[in-house]
């Protein structure tokens, strides 16, 4: 009953960080099941995978109907990404749980630093397109052309957070945003919706590698996390439009560094 109760209060703070601010929660999923739910780093990336997933899902519908996405970009991006999601589900088999944990105490630093530049320097990391957005990549007709710097950032970008969402079981909408900006040339009010697109298939294809080669997690825990996260991420959407997300932001940016402290501490000594 504790352990089910710490789920739905984990997965609250998830889901309302998720809601506020349009990101960022769900990379406290996997420190969770870890050190407060008590799976082991195997299990608790691939139950990661299902909190990330459902609510990207949610959140794609409802950025859809909302007219902020870009389904056909979303998808295609999505596709590419899923070669790297299922080599990173794969890898992930096949490495030793205390590098998995300190690979995501690495990522979450590198993701806490990224956030205090950005409240320190506003518009830092937020890159303007160059190209306008109906801009194809690639035309058949009438001739075949192919812009293919292009192409190749797309390849790339998308390889990059299909690996990190199958290995280390994060959504990396953090990552996914700015890609979709830079490879795409989306504009930010569409990269944000069209990113839970490619969110949710790369979450998808890395929990189906996943399912018949690692420990599976505790489902009772998963399901209560991921229920709590999505009611919560409708209730911080609500919060979102009166609160100061600055602040909240601020707030967020700090947890997410004390944590990744926390885990790299944990992380570090089982390496040597």
């Amino acid at each position: 009953m504790t352990t089910l109760l710490l789920a739905v209060l984990a997965g609250a703070l998830i889901g309302l960080s998720l809601g506020a601010l349009g990101g960022g929660g769900s990379i406290l999923a996997v420190p969770v099941l870890v050190y407060a739910l008590g799976q082991s780093p195997a299990q608790a990336t691939t139950g990661s995978l299902v909190v990330v997933g459902l609510t990207a899902l949610i959140g794609a519908i409802a950025s859809y109907r909302a007219g902020n996405v870009l389904l056909a970009r979303g998808v295609t991006f999505g596709v590419v990404a899923l070669g790297g999601a299922a080599a990173g589900a794969k890898g992930a088999a096949h490495v030793a749980e205390p590098v998995l944990l300190a690979s995501f105490a690495a990522l979450m630093l590198l993701v806490g630093g990224v956030m205090a530049v950005r409240q320190l320097r506003p518009g830092t990391g937020e890159p303007t397109p160059n190209a306008r957005l109906d801009d194809p990549i690639i035309t058949f007709s009438p001739t075949f052309a192919c812009a293919c710097p292009r192409a190749l950032k797309v390849l790339v970008t998308a390889t990059v957070v299909g690996l990190l969402t199958g290995f280390l079981g994060v959504g990396g909408g953090f990552l996914v945003v700015p890609a979709l900006v830079l490879a795409l040339a989306l504009p930010m009010e569409f990269a944000v919706g069209t990113s839970l697109v490619v969110i949710a298939m790369t979450s998808s294809m890395a929990l189906v590698v996943r399912a018949g080669s690692v420990t599976q997690p505790d489902w009772g825990v998963v399901v209560a996390l991921t229920v709590a996260s999505v009611a919560a991420g409708i209730a911080g959407a609500r919060v979102a439009d009166r609160a100061d997300t600055t602040k909240l932001s601020a707030a967020f940016t700090v947890l997410v560094l004390a944590v990744a402290v926390y885990t790299a501490a944990r992380a570090l000594p089982a390496l040597f």
